[in-house]
């Protein structure tokens, strides 16, 4: 196996927390699948766990080396968790054949977020 990428991104949460004040809901429904939308609105911080899930869509991107082109779009990657909360991309559409075309097997995902910050890192790895 060898790494055949690695993406970061950092974000201002406060970008995130206008959206949410303004009540943008085409945007946040355009940037963010339903389930992370269901996952981070309700939360006491859900400003930080959205700007975490956008810094990480940009890392994985840049990871890939392409950027929101060739037709990928935001909802062709979902931060989803596992049973121990664990972050992972869930990778679907245009993003997903992409990944098959370039053989990569796996992405691993680490993100923080705090009061003014969140940031991302995406490392994608080839057979």
């Amino acid at each position: 196996m060898s790494i055949a990428g690695i993406g970061t991104d950092i974000v201002r949460v406060g970008r995130f927390k206008r959206f949410i004040q303004r009540n943008d809901e085409a945007l946040l429904k355009r940037m963010f699948t339903t389930g992370e939308l269901d996952y981070s609105l309700p939360r006491k911080c859900a400003d930080q766990h959205l700007a975490a899930r956008f810094a990480a869509k940009e890392a994985f991107v840049k990871a890939l080396g392409l950027g929101l082109r060739d037709g990928i779009t935001w909802h062709d990657m979902e931060v989803i968790r596992d049973d121990l909360g664990c972050p992972s991309l869930k990778i679907s559409g245009r993003a997903a054949q992409i990944v098959s075309e370039r053989n990569l097997k796996h992405s691993f995902l680490s993100y923080s977020h705090e009061e003014e910050y969140a940031v991302a890192t995406v490392v994608l790895e080839r057979l």
